[in-house]
């Protein structure tokens, strides 16, 4: 009976190298790159969401660059920018709508862009989390204009995912 272990041994330790080296493979890709960040105020934010200014905005390069990590069912208020502001989906499924327009689905690797002083909002599918780059330009017009209006529960489930 002890034999027919032993013949298992070899198979059983590849199978244990198999799965080491998809557990680090695993580990790595799912690697955040940057820090989380401070956790946005709930007033311009339902649900949890948070920020990591990666490039602040300056007279040379007027753009300001950043990461946020909107948790699943997270989003932001209607805001909008003077001068638009482009989103670079890093990791996970988002929601994106401008007002006016249907809500649509962001992704892992899709570029939207938010027009200048048109309002949106942007955040977390219902069950993913998302991390998003953000670029807004030409700083010198301002960063951001935030309403006090948030996406209600009715918009956000709106989404057709």
């Amino acid at each position: 009976m002890q034999k027919n272990i032993f013949k298992y041994l070899p198979k059983l330790f590849f199978i244990g190298i198999a799965f080491i080296f998809t557990a680090c493979s695993y580990h790595q890709k799912n690697e955040d790159i940057f820090e989380k960040g401070e956790l946005l105020s709930q007033d311009i934010i339902t649900g949890k969401s948070y920020h990591n200014k990666i490039v602040e905005e300056d007279d040379i390069y007027t753009t300001a660059v950043g990461v946020e990590k909107f948790e699943a069912g997270a989003r932001n208020v209607w805001h909008s920018h003077p001068s638009g502001q482009i989103i670079i989906v890093l990791d996970g499924v988002g929601y994106h709508q401008i007002e006016g327009k249907k809500i649509e689905i962001m992704k892992k690797g899709d570029v939207v862009k938010c027009p200048p002083n048109v309002l949106h909002w942007h955040g977390a599918s219902k069950h993913s989390s998302v991390t998003q780059m953000y670029i807004l330009p030409n700083t010198q017009n301002g960063l951001a204009n935030f309403t006090t209006k948030k996406v209600s529960d009715d918009e956000y489930n709106g989404a057709k995912e």
